[in-house]
């Protein structure tokens, strides 16, 4: 199959005279265990059917022309001057910064990218955007990376050029990511095991609260130095626990006097959370849906009351789902916090009553319309086309 039977492919060849490669970068959920991967614990994402696709070719300097085509936006920069900035670019740099520092040698792009992700929904675009464009320069340039390896150049973007400090849970997502399975993933060990999730009446439905977070703001990492105050107490008296995956209530009851209640808090969330994932890896492993659903519920509360990072529009949309049992099994918010989404498991044969009684009590609510998308599980980063077979 030809690369021109793609669209960007097209607008590649018509901006930059040549044939590109293309790849495809997806978004990924996450059904339960959040804000554990930067606590070494348990998380259980998938890639889904959103993402981003690359259209990409070396050039013979050291200038990379990069073209949004979302944004119809354009940048060129050289590769000896990758420097934090403010947009979009800013993931892109760090990825090469992420290459450049591993001592490979890299020279100039010329790229389009576009994205079928909804914008600022908690479905990780950075991060396919990071894997997706890691993955590219890895394949043209013959680098030799492996993907956990992409995935943590992925996550040094984030770091050191976006200002998030986030787990690794987005990047292994969008680039180990299985076509109908979720992965199990140990964040201390970074190993993973595939469990299928696909279930002929039920859907995994989205739904964005239309409520825009941006992760970059201050309380994503004043959540992640929280936990790290809660280790750092309890190592004064369990010095072999290296993270809260480590930790037990026990453990954290017996230094409660000598943490803050915020911080108690959240580190309590932190451990019962690793719990849930791997609870809930059990219950999938039976069928047991309604089990694992129960605990995307448990899951939301939590996320709401004690780790604070819910709001008004995200909790309204799961206590519909908590009315509608008998069309929901689970529901929770999704994705960092502060907006975006909430995911929930619907029976297919009820999908439209309840979007539509969805969709009613959340206009009358908030005055606009939440967006509805019903998501399949699909593979990682992948080349789709490459330009030698054009």
């Amino acid at each position: 199959m030809a690369n021109k039977t793609f669209p960007i492919s097209q607008l590649f060849q018509d901006r930059f005279k040549r044939i590109p490669f293309l790849f495809q970068a997806p978004g990924r959920i996450n059904l339960i265990g959040e804000h554990t991967d930067y606590n070494e614990g348990f998380v259980m994402p998938a890639a889904v059917d959103k993402y981003m696709i690359f259209a990409i070719a070396p050039n013979d300097n050291d200038r990379c022309n990069i073209y949004a085509n979302d944004y119809q936006e354009g940048v060129t920069f050289s590769l000896q001057d990758l420097n934090p900035g403010e947009t979009w670019v800013n993931y892109l740099m760090g990825v090469l910064e992420g290459f450049t520092r591993k001592g490979l040698p890299l020279k100039g792009v010329d790229c389009i990218f576009e994205s079928n992700i909804p914008s600022g929904a908690g479905l990780s675009s950075s991060a396919a955007l990071c894997c997706g464009f890691a993955f590219a320069i890895n394949e043209i340039f013959k680098c030799g990376l492996s993907r956990l390896e992409l995935a943590k150049i992925a996550q040094f973007s984030e770091h050191e050029f976006a200002g998030v400090k986030c787990g690794l849970m987005d990047q292994y997502a969008s680039l180990f990511g299985k076509e109908d399975s979720v992965l199990l993933l140990d964040c201390r060990s970074l190993t993973h095991q595939y469990l299928p999730f696909k279930f002929d009446d039920v859907e995994i439905l989205l739904i964005d609260s239309k409520v825009k977070h941006s992760l970059a703001s201050s309380a994503y990492n004043d959540r992640r130095a929280s936990c790290e105050e809660g280790v750092r107490v309890l190592q004064q008296r369990f010095p072999q626990i290296k993270s809260l995956r480590d930790a037990d209530m026990k453990s954290l009851e017996s230094i409660k006097q000598f943490l803050d209640e915020d911080t108690f808090v959240k580190c309590r969330f932190v451990i019962q959370e690793i719990d849930r994932a791997q609870r809930a890896a059990k219950f999938l492993k039976v069928n047991d849906l309604k089990k694992f659903g129960q605990l995307m519920f448990e899951t939301h509360w939590s996320l709401s009351k004690d780790y604070k990072v819910s709001c008004p529009e995200s909790d309204l949309l799961v206590t519909i789902a908590t009315e509608n049992t008998d069309c929901v099994l689970g529901a929770r918010q999704t994705g960092g916090g502060f907006g975006g989404c909430t995911i929930a498991l619907v029976k297919k044969k009820m999908l439209k009553e309840f979007s539509d009684k969805v969709r009613k009590k959340y206009v009358a609510t908030f005055k606009k319309e939440p967006d509805f998308y019903s998501i399949n599980l699909s593979q990682g980063v992948y080349e789709m086309v490459s330009n030698a077979s054009a």
